[in-house]
């Protein structure tokens, strides 16, 4: 049975390695948040680093999911001194479940705080696809799928929650947002 993969990307309006209080805000509630997610039903698996070092993404030991990568519009820095990223990559049994996980509790508190800590952007935050059962989706893919979505829009190599397709293809009809 096929399997929703999730990317998200946003720019932050600071390093990760900024010692503001918003930052370890944004590190704490970050933390909090993964951990719902990460027991949250339907998801099956999230890419992280080996070392499992706080905002180190490029050079990391990703294992399966690969190198990390971000998409062109990305113009930041690269370094642990300079990045100014928030990125994830999961794995999910449906879009129901994934969409609940984002919609829903802290995570959903932390979307109405967004603009504390990201930037405002014309470029899409998130993409989906379906891929099969044994295959872990990797960093590029999830950017060659972002960067995608933002060239031709919603497609089912890549779909949004609002757009979404089903494993055959055909377009699906958007699931409400939890009302939690």
């Amino acid at each position: 049975m096929p399997r929703l993969a999730l990317y998200t990307f946003g720019v932050l309006t600071f390093p990760l390695s900024d010692p503001a209080p918003s930052t370890r805000e944004f590190y704490d509630l970050g933390e909090a948040v993964h951990r719902r997610i990460a027991a949250h039903p339907g998801c099956l698996a999230r890419a992280e680093p080996a070392g499992g070092e706080q905002g180190v993404l490029f050079g990391a030991d990703w294992g399966a999911w690969g190198e990390f990568a971000v998409p062109a519009w990305y113009a930041k820095g690269r370094t642990p001194d300079t990045t100014a990223l928030a990125a994830t990559l999961s794995l999910w049994t449906d879009s129901r479940s994934a969409r609940d996980a984002v919609y829903t509790g802290l995570h959903r508190e932390a979307l109405r705080r967004r603009h504390d800590w990201f930037e405002r952007s014309p470029h899409p935050t998130h993409v989906l696809w379906w891929v099969p059962d044994d295959v872990t989706p990797t960093w590029q893919e999830g950017v060659a799928k972002l960067e995608r979505l933002q060239d031709h829009g919603p497609a089912s190599q890549g779909f949004t929650f609002h757009h979404p397709f089903t494993p055959a293809g055909t377009p699906g009809r958007p699931s409400r947002r939890p009302a939690h």
